[in-house]
């Protein structure tokens, strides 16, 4: 039987994606404040007790703010993109990127979270960093809130905890609108909304210490529903000030299959992939908490404090399309003995699948079926705001990277991707993360690279930081140029 070939469409949005507090460093200059991302110290891996590095203490954020703390901050440092952006950027253009996704830090912009009055020096770095990314050909894709929630909100309130923080979130979302909607089409309200279940502190600044143990899962669903709330207002206040722009909500996507066909392991992969995902896309697309939610919050004797107004702003401002992080799947079993405590995401061992230097499963046939399953779930856009790589790069003799495991990891998912669009699947564009090497997410290592460009510079800020373009920089400058035809 012929194939039928399927191009990807025109206006596809080819790109990259990074985060401020991973990138942007400069973290006492121009009056910015302390974020979450700010405040989280280095941990050597050998020193670890699991595979990533992303809660604190009260204790421990109480020396590092008051200075008692002697530790290494990278996330403070990033690789220097403050200063380096007008170059970096040039990069990117020269890779022929359609779109380039960035965050806004909140502390940048309001250094405690709660002023009313905006920092003029924070709001005037990003009308020079979105006009430069205009300017090399390509559309800013924005995250209001992106792991970097204000340090003072957490002193104060704990956080999103706490019901005053919508307010504050909303105020910072309006300023944002008000400044740069002219030139942003596309935004996201939160980064990976889910994490706040795994990770409460950096999904939302969240000090689950302050919280007792037996009300802790109660304190992570108010907090939740706090920034479905903010997240309603924030859209309505954006169609209000351009009825053109777009707000997306964004999921880490980690699809999880049942490890055998026992009637017991497919139920609960379907529960966890409701409970750990869909539940953060059914409540922003549609507006309303669903009926398995209801019964997960009566079983566990979760009562979360919600209004009818708060009901109501959410079912009439859903979002307008659905962005996903996507790095790899995930296996479940019955049996809870399987488990694997303290990994990022939990489960069993796939057999059938490869793993990548930090013992990720490696499976674009996963994103074609996240893909197809969201699409068919929703009828919403879709958006693949990060998908890519993390490896241990070496510069070799020649002086050049060969990561031809980085062009075969993203050649396989961008094949996947082409086949979700033959599934009639809507999609707005794929941004690989991350364009150029910068700090990782989960365990502040610059040794995790991600990069189609190396920067010279290693866990602890040593390095001269010069930028050198990898195989996979020519590669995906291929893929782009002939939109994706040729893989």
């Amino acid at each position: 039987m012929k194939q039928t070939k399927i191009s990807f469409p025109q206006g596809f949005l080819w790109g990259g994606a990074t985060a401020a507090n991973q990138l942007e460093g400069a973290s006492d200059i121009g009056g910015k404040g302390l974020s979450s991302a700010d405040v989280i110290p280095f941990v050597p891996p050998e020193k670890r007790v699991q595979d990533h590095t992303m809660e604190i203490s009260s204790d421990t954020l109480a020396r590092v703010v008051s200075g008692n703390f002697k530790g290494h901050f990278p996330k403070r440092h990033g690789i220097d993109f403050y200063h380096t952006y007008e170059h970096d950027l040039a990069l990117m253009k020269e890779m022929g990127f359609k779109a380039f996704r960035i965050s806004i830090a909140w502390t940048r912009i309001f250094p405690q979270g709660d002023e009313r009055q905006p920092n003029e020096a924070g709001l005037a770095f990003y009308d020079r960093l979105i006009d430069c990314i205009i300017k090399n050909g390509m559309q800013p894709v924005v995250t209001l809130s992106h792991y970097e929630t204000p340090i003072g909100l957490t002193q104060k309130w704990n956080s999103w905890i706490d019901r005053r923080t919508i307010d504050c979130f909303v105020h910072f979302a309006d300023t944002c609108f008000k400044r740069y909607t002219d030139r942003v089409k596309y935004w996201i309200n939160f980064n990976e909304i889910n994490m706040i279940l795994h990770s409460p502190f950096t999904g939302g600044g969240v000090l689950i210490d302050r919280i007792p143990e037996k009300q802790q899962q109660q304190a992570k669903y108010q907090a939740l529903h706090h920034t479905y709330v903010a997240s309603a207002i924030a859209a309505q206040k954006l169609h209000e000030t351009n009825p053109n722009a777009l707000m997306g909500c964004m999921l880490a996507a980690t699809p999880t299959y049942p490890l055998t066909s026992d009637p017991q392991d497919v139920w609960k992969a379907q529960q966890v992939n409701k409970v750990r995902c869909l539940q953060f896309a059914d409540i922003f697309v549609r507006g309303e908490y669903p009926g398995y939610m209801e019964r997960f919050l009566r079983e566990h004797n979760i009562k979360i404090h919600r209004s009818q107004e708060d009901l109501a702003l959410m079912k009439a401002n859903p979002v307008d399309y659905i962005s996903l992080s996507y790095y790899m799947s995930a296996c479940v079993s019955s049996s809870e003995d399987t488990a694997k405590p303290g990994n990022l995401v939990q489960g069993v061992d796939n057999p059938y699948l490869t793993k990548s230097d930090w013992g990720w499963p490696i499976d674009p046939m996963g994103l074609r079926i996240l893909l197809n399953e969201l699409w068919e779930r929703y009828q919403k856009p879709l958006f693949i705001v990060e998908n890519g790589l993390g490896a241990q790069d070496e510069v070799s003799a020649d002086g050049k990277i060969h990561d031809i495991y980085r062009i075969n990891y993203l050649r396989q998912h961008i094949q996947a991707v082409k086949e979700a669009l033959k599934d009639g699947v809507c999609l707005i564009g794929y941004l690989s993360w991350a364009p150029i090497d910068l700090i990782s997410m989960s365990t502040a290592q610059m040794s995790k690279r991600y990069g189609f460009i190396y920067v010279d510079q290693d866990d602890y800020m040593q390095g001269s930081k010069k930028r050198i373009r990898k195989d996979s920089f020519y590669w995906y400058q291929k893929v782009i140029s002939n939109n994706g035809e040729i893989l």
